[in-house]
């Protein structure tokens, strides 16, 4: 996922020699589970995935099965298991300026027009949330554009962004801020050199005053309803949902709806598809969705 769960570019796991046996019946469990608590669609073609990621965490543990690991996670309370579970289940891959049409949409079309329409009403409350943030790259980015629209108006708006992932490896290096040359060094230099620091042994640390600007969140989007009071100008939810099935991504889409104010906009990824039946939204470009007027 960009949450970002994308078992598509999931990297190859390293040859095993005593894989551990995995039976129709426990990888349905598992598959299960994965699909009713997260809404990833497990296909037969992921059980030797599934394989590789969860024995590792058996064979730390000690679990003899997989039938006894499914059995702990359903007992246990605490979450930490689940948590664990997700983890490793789940892939979080991106990179700054990831499909960089989105965000040049966002900055030349969708800042003007939530800026036009928030001082119409003699308010400046612009609302971001980045839905699936993996390990941050794209959550920056998004608040790098924002700082760059807005110029020295920025301090002046209640803006800022929230960032939220189900995996909470991915928040904890998105948190950080901190990130290898070789992530970095794509981005042009103007950027680079004013909003991050660099460090020692290789390092770019994002800089404290756009880190301030976003709020990390673990947040499963399955869960039924959303607990925001206010809508979003903008949503972007890219490479979440290429697992999810039809009826889980139309509910989704339903959901994101719900909290985006009309004239919003919704980013998907471009491998993903919303289908024919757009109700409450208007196809603007590939990818990017507008909701419908009231």
């Amino acid at each position: 996922m960009n949450e970002t769960i994308n078992t598509a570019q999931m990297p190859a796991e390293n040859p095993v020699t005593s894989m551990m046996h995995l039976s129709d019946n426990e990888f349905e469990s598992i598959r299960k589970l994965v699909y009713d608590r997260f809404g990833i669609n497990l296909t037969p073609a992921k059980r030797s995935l599934v394989v590789g990621r969860l024995q590792k965490i058996l064979r730390s543990r000690g679990i003899g099965s997989f039938s006894q690991y499914y059995d702990m996670l359903q007992r246990e309370t605490s979450g930490k298991m689940l948590s664990e579970f997700v983890n490793r289940i789940s892939t979080n891959y991106t990179y700054f300026e990831r499909e960089k049409d989105h965000f040049e949409f966002f900055e030349k079309t969708a800042l003007p027009e939530a800026d036009r329409r928030h001082k119409a009403r003699s308010e400046k409350d612009l609302r971001v949330w980045c839905a699936g943030c993996s390990t941050g790259e794209e959550a920056y980015t998004l608040v790098i554009r924002m700082m760059d629209y807005f110029g020295a108006e920025y301090s002046r708006w209640n803006a800022g962004l929230l960032a939220t992932d189900i995996s909470a490896d991915a928040l904890e290096v998105a948190a950080a801020g901190m990130y290898p040359d070789e992530r970095v060094s794509p981005l042009p230099a103007a950027v680079r050199n004013k909003y991050f620091v660099k460090r020692p042994e290789g390092q770019w640390a994002v800089h404290e005053r756009v880190k301030k600007e976003i709020t990390f969140r673990r947040f499963n989007l399955m869960n039924s309803a959303f607990p925001f009071k206010n809508p979003f100008d903008v949503i972007f939810c890219r490479n979440v949902m290429i697992y999810f099935d039809s009826p889980t991504r139309k509910a989704l889409v339903g959901r994101f709806c719900d909290c985006l104010v009309p004239g919003g906009y919704l980013f998907i990824g471009h491998s993903e598809s919303l289908g024919r039946d757009l109700r409450r939204l208007e196809y603007v470009m590939p990818a990017v969705y507008r909701r419908k007027e009231v």
